[in-house]
């Protein structure tokens, strides 16, 4: 698994219609708030050519890549995080993702209605920031009231929890995220999922002949520089065109726009980029496959990702760097060359490395 990224924005933003061409499925996109009623789930498969080009030197039985799974949720309204639309349901069903991507219509279509009667995304950015934030502080109230209880047993793990959650209900308050004060706190509070303390970015989605941005784009993204919040430009119909589409034919697409990658492929980028993610190889005659791991982390943990024993009885990690192993097509050769290097459980795993991990349980 490469990471799970929730999918939020108001109703009729075009969020069902990018899901089905991120999942290739076939999901209502009626125009009609709340269509979206139970979480659609869907697995998508990371787009990655260093696969291609290991395959093809080391001829695997099987090509397995990195994959994301998105979680679309019903389209929420002002006072979701009160049940408004069902929303509380609806956030509940987020709570476990890694990431957050927030669809904005960035579009005018007079055939679509917009729940608040117009276009406006600046405003609509704030209404979802506005719900994620009441829909924690909920949690936080619930809490410390639980908390305060039990402080007076004068249990200093309990004391120190709540003196946490209550600068939190601050921070909320304040209508201030929690990504800082929730790094500072993981191991405490990893436990309450918190929405507000999710790495996000912005999906702005707009009208197909409009993919190099408009005047809500730009209002957008001056927003963004003010408060340091990542977003890309994508068309969610133009994404799902490209999805029923065949490789040829998506090739004519790119050359005809002059692209270079889909939005889709952006979409998953961004996630890793935010999430501080990166990705290593194993290939061999049976299998060649992507796994997705922090950036710079240990071998060891680095191991635990294919199986918890080769991280319990990690002994040593024999490494290629990816443009050694193209370059000299395949370990054989690199070895030969002096470019297989053997690595110990301090080694920081680089960007591409293909690895072989030596263990003892």
């Amino acid at each position: 698994m490469g990471f799970k990224c929730g999918i939020v924005g108001l109703p009729n933003v075009g969020k069902s219609t990018l899901f089905n061409a991120l999942t290739k499925n076939e999901v209502a996109a009626e125009n009609y708030p709340f269509c979206t009623i139970d979480p659609n789930v869907g697995i998508v498969e990371v787009n990655d050519t260093r696969l291609t080009r290991l395959s093809e030197i080391d001829q695997p039985k099987k090509i397995i890549p990195a994959v994301i799974e998105f979680v679309d949720i019903a389209g929420l309204v002002a006072g979701a995080s009160e049940g408004e639309g069902l929303g509380n349901k609806f956030l509940a069903n987020i709570r476990e993702t890694d990431a957050i991507a927030h669809v904005i219509r960035c579009f005018e279509d007079d055939d679509i209605t917009h729940v608040a009667g117009k276009i406006d995304p600046i405003s609509d950015i704030q209404t979802i920031n506005t719900e994620l934030l009441l829909s924690d502080l909920a949690i936080v109230e619930k809490s410390l009231a639980r908390l305060k209880k039990l402080a007076k047993t004068g249990n200093k793990e309990i004391m120190s929890e709540l003196k946490v959650m209550e600068e939190i209900e601050e921070e909320l308050n304040n209508g201030n995220f929690l990504q800082v004060i929730y790094k500072e706190n993981k191991d405490l509070l990893k436990q309450y999922n918190f929405l507000t303390a999710k790495p996000f970015f912005l999906i702005l989605n707009v009208a197909d002949d409009e993919i190099n941005g408009n005047q809500f784009t730009q209002d957008v993204a001056k927003y963004c520089d003010e408060n340091d919040i990542s977003h890309i430009i994508i068309s969610a119909n133009i994404e799902y065109d490209l999805s029923m589409m065949s490789d040829e034919e998506k090739k004519e697409y790119f050359e005809l726009y002059n692209l270079t990658e889909s939005g889709i492929d952006r979409v998953a980028k961004h996630g890793y980029d935010i999430l501080n993610l990166g990705t290593f190889f194993t290939s061999g005659p049976t299998e060649t496959r992507a796994w997705t791991i922090k950036k710079n982390a240990l071998a060891p943990e680095a191991a635990g990702k294919i199986h918890t024993d080769f991280q319990k009885g990690f002994i040593r990690a024999e490494v290629i760097a990816f443009d050694d192993y193209v370059q000299l097509k395949g370990a054989v050769n690199a070895k030969n060359e002096g470019k297989m290097r053997l690595e110990g459980k301090e080694y920081q795993v680089v960007e591409g490395d293909i690895v072989v991990f030596r263990y003892n349980v």
